[in-house]
C-alpha cells in the first residue's frame, strides 16, 4: 500500500489526495492510476501510433497538471500539436483539461453554464478546425487498415463523441450540416469496424447512427453509402435476400445523385449481396456494371469515402467468384493479391480466405491450407474476428484441414 502511494506521489509532483488534483488534466491522470513518467511514454507511444507530432516531456507535464509556472503565474496553452495530442489521447479539449476540477464540477451542478460552454465551444468550429477533423479520419483510416479495429476503435468511438457534442450545439447551418457528414463518415468506420471485431448488434447501431447524421448533412449520397454500408451487416446475419433488396434501391437512388465513383462501389456491393444470395447471373451483371461506372481516376473524391479502384474491385469480384464455386475465382483473386497494396492487412486477410476457399473447391488442399494458414495470421495479428469465423467455418465445413 505505501509502495502505491509513492507512486502517487511521484505521479502529482505534489502528493496529495484525488480531492486535490489542481486541474481537470492531473484528475485525468489519477484516473489512470499512472505516473508522469508512465504516461508520457503512452503518450510517445500514441504520437507513433496516431502520427502526431506533438511531444511531451515529464517536467512540461508537471507544469500543465499544476496549472502554474514556476514564477507562480498560469501555465497557459501548450504548443497546438502538444495541446492535439492530449486532446486525442483523453477525448478533452485543452482548455477543459487545464481548468480547475471545481470548474467542471460547478458546470455539472449547473447546467446553464454547461450548456453555455458547449455552446462556446461549437461557436469555435470554422474551415480549419474541419480540416483538422478530415486530417484525423484520414490518418484512423491508415491507421485501421494497416493495424485492425482492435488497434483504431477506441479513437473512433471518441471523435464521434466528441463531433456529436459539437454539431449538437453548433448555431451555424453550415457548420452543423459539415459536422454531420463528418460524423457519417466516422460512424460508417466504427460500423465496419465493429462487424469486423464480431460484433453486429453493436455495428448496427453505429450504422443506425451514421444514417441519421447523414440525413443531416444535406447530401443524399451519405444517407446512401451508409445504408448500402449497412447491407454487410445483414449479410453476415444470413438475411441475405434483405440485404440484395436494400442495396437494389440504393443503386436505384444513387444513379441521380451519385458520382460514378459511388455508383461503382454501390453496383459491386450489390454484387456481393447477390452472391451471397446464390444469384450468379445477376451478381456477375452487377460486377460488370461496376467495371463499366468506375472512373479512371479514382483519386478525387467528392461525397462519402470509398476504395475502390481496378485491384479492390478485382478483389471483390473475386470474393463473389468464389462465393458461387466458380473456378475462375483463383486466377482473379491470385492477380489481384500480386497488386494489392500490402498496407491494406484486413484485405489481404479476407483475400486469402477467399483464395483458400477457391483452391480447396477446385481439391488444391495445400495451397488452400497455405492461404487459409496466412489469413489465420494476419487475422489474429489484427484483431479480426469476422476473418477468423470465416476460416473457421471453412475448416467446419471439411473443405479444408
Amino acid at each position: 500500500m505505501g509502495s502505491l502511494n509513492a507512486e502517487r506521489g511521484k505521479m502529482t509532483a505534489g502528493g496529495g489526495t484525488d480531492d486535490m488534483s489542481r486541474t481537470v488534466l492531473e484528475m485525468k491522470l489519477r484516473e489512470r492510476n499512472q505516473t508522469l513518467a508512465e504516461f508520457v511514454e503512452d503518450a510517445e507511444r500514441f504520437a507513433r501510433r496516431f502520427g502526431e507530432p506533438g511531444t511531451l516531456s515529464v517536467r512540461h507535464l508537471q507544469r500543465l497538471i499544476s496549472g502554474r509556472k514556476p514564477d507562480g503565474s498560469p501555465v497557459g496553452r501548450p504548443r497546438p500539436a502538444t495541446a492535439r495530442l492530449l486532446e486525442r489521447m483523453l477525448g478533452l479539449e485543452i482548455g477543459e483539461l487545464l481548468s480547475s476540477p471545481d470548474t467542471v464540477r460547478g458546470s455539472a451542478e449547473d447546467p446553464d453554464a454547461e450548456l453555455r460552454q458547449r455552446l462556446s465551444a461549437a461557436r469555435r468550429v470554422n474551415a480549419d478546425v474541419l480540416t483538422l477533423l478530415h486530417g484525423q479520419l484520414s490518418s484512423v483510416r491508415r491507421l485501421d487498415r494497416e493495424l485492425g479495429a482492435s488497434t483504431a476503435h477506441e479513437e473512433v468511438a471518441t471523435k464521434i463523441r466528441q463531433i456529436a457534442r459539437l454539431r449538437s450545439h453548433s448555431l451555424t447551418s453550415d457548420v452543423r450540416g459539415r459536422l454531420a457528414a463528418l460524423l457519417a463518415e466516422f460512424g460508417t468506420l466504427a460500423g465496419w469496424q465493429r462487424l469486423d471485431m464480431g460484433s453486429v448488434h453493436d455495428s448496427w447501431q453505429f450504422y443506425e447512427q451514421a444514417k441519421a447524421a447523414a440525413r443531416e448533412s444535406g447530401d443524399e449520397a451519405f444517407e446512401v453509402h451508409c445504408l448500402a454500408e449497412q447491407a454487410f451487416v445483414l449479410i453476415d446475419v444470413g438475411e441475405t435476400g434483405s440485404a440484395v433488396d436494400l442495396l437494389c434501391a440504393a443503386e436505384r437512388q444513387a444513379r441521380r445523385l451519385a458520382g460514378r465513383l459511388l455508383r461503382a462501389w454501390l453496383a459491386a456491393a450489390h454484387g456481393e449481396a447477390l452472391a451471397a444470395d446464390g444469384q450468379r447471373s445477376a451478381s456477375l451483371l452487377a460486377f460488370d456494371r461496376a467495371a463499366a461506372l468506375l472512373p479512371t481516376d479514382v483519386s478525387a473524391v467528392d461525397g462519402p469515402y470509398v476504395v475502390l479502384d481496378p485491384v479492390h474491385l478485382a478483389r471483390w469480384r473475386g470474393h463473389a467468384l468464389a462465393r458461387i464455386g466458380e473456378p475462375e475465382a483463383v486466377s482473379v483473386l491470385s492477380t489481384a493479391l500480386s497488386r494489392l497494396d500490402p498496407t491494406f492487412t484486413r484485405a489481404e486477410a479476407a483475400l486469402r480466405v477467399d483464395l483458400a476457399t477457391a483452391f480447396v473447391a477446385m481439391g488444391e488442399h495445400e495451397e488452400g491450407r497455405a492461404h487459409a494458414a496466412r489469413a489465420r495470421a494476419l487475422a489474429v495479428e489484427i484483431g479480426s474476428v469476422r476473418q477468423q469465423r470465416r476460416i473457421a467455418q471453412l475448416i467446419a465445413s471439411g473443405r479444408e484441414d
